[in-house]
C-alpha cells in the first residue's frame, strides 16, 4: 500500500506534465541528502505528536519558486518527503485552498516547540 495517491498518468504517453522536468527523471539522492529526508521524516513525526493535540495541522513554508505560503497538512508533508526519496526530487504543488493560518507552524517553530515539550517532560 502507498501512502500517496496514484499517478494518473502513469505511463502514459501524451503525460500532460512530461515536459515539466525536462522528461529527466530525478537522480538518486546522495547518502548524505538521503539521511537528511530521513532526519526530517523523524522529526516531522515528532512534530505531529507534539502539535497535533495542541490544534495544528501541519507546517507553513515560503515556497522559493512561487513565492507564496505553503500550508501543508502532516501526512501531505510526508507523503512529499516519501515521494523524494522515490523518485529524487519534490513533486509539483500548489496552495492549498483557504487554509487557516493559525492551524499551520513553521519547521523552526514546530522544532522549537517539540524541544521545549521534551524539557518540560524532563522536569
Amino acid at each position: 500500500m502507498r501512502d500517496e495517491p496514484l499517478d494518473p498518468f502513469a505511463n502514459d504517453p501524451t503525460d500532460p506534465t512530461a515536459g515539466l522536468f525536462g522528461g529527466v527523471p530525478g537522480q538518486p539522492l546522495a547518502d548524505d541528502e538521503r539521511d537528511e529526508v530521513t532526519a526530517e521524516l523523524a522529526e516531522l513525526d515528532e512534530f505531529q505528536r507534539f502539535l497535533e493535540p495542541t490544534g495544528i495541522r501541519g507546517v507553513v513554508f515560503d515556497c522559493d519558486d512561487c513565492h507564496a505560503a505553503h500550508y501543508v497538512a502532516w501526512e501531505l508533508l510526508r507523503s512529499s518527503l516519501h515521494h523524494v526519496l522515490e523518485h529524487g526530487r519534490p513533486r509539483l504543488h500548489e496552495p492549498a485552498y483557504q487554509p487557516d493560518p493559525d492551524h499551520y507552524v513553521s519547521w523552526e517553530y514546530a522544532r522549537g516547540y517539540v524541544d521545549g515539550a521534551r524539557a518540560a517532560e524532563h522536569d
